[in-house]
């Protein structure tokens, strides 16, 4: 389905990372896990990206999507837009989906990787599903965690779902797990990982 939206909400994320809301129509549909086609305008010129959308079918008032600001030519015309501008939307695309269907999984992401498991944990927090997750969820350090407070929200409201943080490069003050995703730290962190879905 390809429709016209206007841009909703901007969220800062993390020093460089921004989540952009869009308004949806009410026919409009996906599933946690797609990717979309995503026009803006820049400079008069139209250019066009594909980026995972990283809400959940669940939040019905808007489709989001969360890129890291690289100082690309799409880069700077995203951080240029402004609330009710223009842009146009092509999807869902994509079969990197889920429904409920596996009874316990595991999720492994590193940075900006984390967009559609976020979809996909989000759907099955605010569907009160059963599926037993557990996310190994790698980063630079603390400041470079996106969605940090969103997922210690979905964890006090699921107690299915599990997320561990990692850094590479610690502050004094962290006292979560530290060095990247390794199969010690899956052994020790996911000990059931043979019954689960990665």
């Amino acid at each position: 389905m390809k429709f016209k939206t206007n841009v909703k909400d901007i969220i800062l994320q993390t020093y460089n990372v921004k989540s952009f809301r869009f308004a949806k129509p009410a026919s409009f549909n996906y599933k946690a896990g797609q990717f979309m086609f995503i026009t803006i305008k820049s400079e008069k010129r139209k250019m066009t990206k594909h980026f995972t959308i990283s809400s959940s079918p669940t939040e019905r008032d808007f489709i989001e999507f969360t890129k890291k600001l690289t100082g690309s030519k799409f880069s700077n015309a995203l951080e240029a837009l402004k609330l009710a501008d223009w842009a146009e939307i092509d999807a869902p695309y994509g079969d990197f989906t889920f429904e409920g269907e596996y009874k316990k999984m595991g999720m492994l992401s590193g940075g900006i990787g984390i967009t559609p498991l976020r979809s996909i944990c989000k759907y099955c927090t605010d569907m009160r599903l059963e599926t037993k997750i557990s996310l190994l969820y790698s980063n630079h350090s603390e400041r470079d965690i996106i969605f940090r407070k969103d997922f210690e929200e979905m964890q006090e409201r699921n107690k299915s779902l599990k997320v561990i943080f990692t850094v590479s490069e610690p502050s004094e003050n962290w006292n979560g797990q530290t060095g990247r995703i390794n199969s010690e730290m899956i052994k020790r962190e996911i000990p059931d990982y043979i019954e689960r879905l990665f």
